[in-house]
């Protein structure tokens, strides 16, 4: 993924990331046989929507920066939810 993109870009980049991570969230079965693979897959999900994240807060508008931060946030109450490991 290339470093320097327009603003657009880079925050559709970081919204999928969140959605991705969403969407994995709401897949996970804690007590299904997978648990653990899943697990490691979000893990690997979320700190790729992080970095994202990071990447389009370095060009954002006003109106982007105030959404990322909620991804940010969105990010940050799964990782709770799921007790997900840092790093």
């Amino acid at each position: 993924m290339p470093y320097h993109k327009n603003k657009q870009q880079a925050f559709q980049a970081a919204q999928q990331g969140i959605e991705d991570v969403q969407g994995l969230y709401t897949e996970i079965v804690q007590d299904g046989a997978s648990y653990g693979h899943q697990l490691k897959h979000l893990k690997n999900e979320v700190n790729e929507a992080y970095q994202q994240i990071e990447n389009a807060l370095e060009v954002a508008s006003d109106h982007q920066r105030a959404q990322l931060e909620r991804f940010r946030s969105d990010l940050e109450t799964i990782i709770h939810e799921v007790n997900l490991p840092d790093n």
